[in-house]
């Protein structure tokens, strides 16, 4: 059936500190099937804002100046940490998703005149903008305690109960209409008098379904193109009307690929999560978000701080939607990254362009991300095709701290393709070299 078959094989080290080259066997049809067009594919790009890290006061205004710059990286979503007034009694740790009062803003952020602000220059901008929502919970000082105590969920003594083990917080109890109809009233007073564009679902999971239903419903009457993403992983929140899940297991799995993991494993789990999808809807992946940050070293995570570009390469590029998060513009964070604390970050004019190039070449491979994928096998570093009738689309990303050599794919070696990050023309020879954690997307 086949007349060509080409074997390479995994060259050793020719010399120290020399790359190797990827084993991977390729199967060359005589009369090869055109590649397939699937359905639409995401075009967005979200961008999660934590206030705290914009300054120590006032931080809406200086989240506000920031917003051309984070414009310029190509984001079209905006996605507010939570801006509402947050507990502050003894049992408090400084959570941002602890909320004493669902329809005031954070004092030390500001406004809601500044909110307004913030949500106006962003749609100036050409973005749309989501608020992190926190629905399951509130603070213990929340004046519902006292006022409203049917609002909240019993243990078997009839105390109030705290939250999914979240001592700081007191758990919501949606079997009461009056806790259904309270947490609408806010969410509408968002949407109407801050104009803001849908939500973000804290915890998802913690709230019943026939809420979501009913909420998003509701939402959609004064907001028809309401932007609704649910922070679960379970498929089941499309049905409630949500736009967007998590894709919770994607970080981990680019994670350990950065760390002596298998890197195969990003195909696989990238797939896996992928063809559960609804078409019309999408699945959100990341490198780092606020929670990933705070629970892992910032700077090794992907192995050195220059593979965080890199992984999210790969996010972007495997399907899905793609989100930065404030740090990723900061150079030399380590550590964890508490999103409690109030730090500002300085944004890098080379990152900010980084990932700027890397967005841009997101949105112009729209259609050719659409086409079959074609993987590679390589022990160290993630190597993939997209290809639609004319086109064809190269990701190679070294998921190595070490220089890589990549077998090019026979059918593009001597082709003339465009460097979708920098606009030059180039034409691969038969192999590629890539620096540490580095990476390169071609179009022809």
């Amino acid at each position: 059936m086949f007349k060509n078959k080409i074997y390479t094989a995994l060259i050793g080290a020719l010399s120290l500190g020399m790359a190797s080259c990827t084993s991977y066997e390729i199967e060359m049809p005589e009369n090869p099937e055109p590649p397939a067009v699937g359905p639409e594919v995401s075009e967005q790009v979200v961008f999660e804002a934590n206030p705290r890290f914009y300054a120590t006061d006032h931080c809406l205004q200086a989240l506000t100046a920031e917003l051309p710059a984070i414009a310029a990286l190509g984001t079209d979503i905006l996605w507010v940490m939570p801006v509402c007034d947050p507990g502050a009694d003894a049992t408090s740790i400084g959570s941002p998703y602890c909320i004493r009062d669902f329809k005031a803003v954070n004092a030390k952020y500001g406004t809601l005149a500044d909110f307004k602000a913030l949500v106006d220059a962003a749609h100036t901008q050409g973005m749309k903008v989501i608020l992190d929502w926190i629905a399951n919970h509130t603070s213990w000082d929340h004046e519902w305690i006292s006022s409203h105590p049917e609002r909240y969920a019993r243990d078997a003594s009839g105390n109030i109960m705290a939250a999914n083990g979240w001592t700081d917080v007191a758990q919501l109890n949606y079997s009461e209409p009056s806790t259904v109809e309270a947490m609408k009233d806010a969410m509408l007073f968002w949407l109407e008098e801050a104009g803001i564009d849908g939500f973000r679902c804290d915890y998802a999971d913690g709230v019943p379904h026939e809420f979501w239903q009913s909420m998003i419903a509701e939402g959609r009457r004064v907001r028809p193109d309401m932007i609704m993403l649910a922070e679960s992983q379970d498929y089941s929140f499309y049905n409630d009307g949500f736009d967007m899940i998590y894709d919770w297991k994607f970080a981990p799995t680019l994670s350990s690929a950065f760390t002596g993991g298998k890197v195969s494993d990003v195909f696989v789990k990238s797939q896996e999560s992928l063809r559960k999808v609804p078409e019309g809807k999408d699945i959100m992946r990341y490198a780092f978000n606020h929670d990933t940050a705070a629970e892992n070293n910032f700077g090794t995570y992907f192995g050195a701080p220059a593979g965080t570009p890199a992984a999210y390469v790969i996010a972007a590029m495997l399907g899905g939607t793609p989100m930065l998060y404030t740090p990723m513009l900061t150079e030399g964070l380590t550590g964890t990254l508490s999103f409690f604390n109030y730090r500002k970050l300085d944004r890098s004019a080379s990152l900010t362009e980084a990932y700027s190039a890397i967005n841009s070449a997101f949105k112009q491979t729209a259609e050719v991300r659409r086409g079959t994928l074609k993987t590679y096998a390589d022990n160290k570093a993630v190597a993939f095709t997209r290809s639609v009738p004319g086109q064809t689309m190269l990701v190679i990303v070294n998921t190595s701290a070490e220089e890589r050599t990549v077998k090019t794919p026979i059918a593009l070696a001597g082709e003339t393709m465009t460097d979708l990050l920098t606009g030059a023309a180039v034409v691969p020879g038969a192999s590629i070299t890539l620096p540490p954690y580095g990476y390169l997307i071609y179009m022809n």
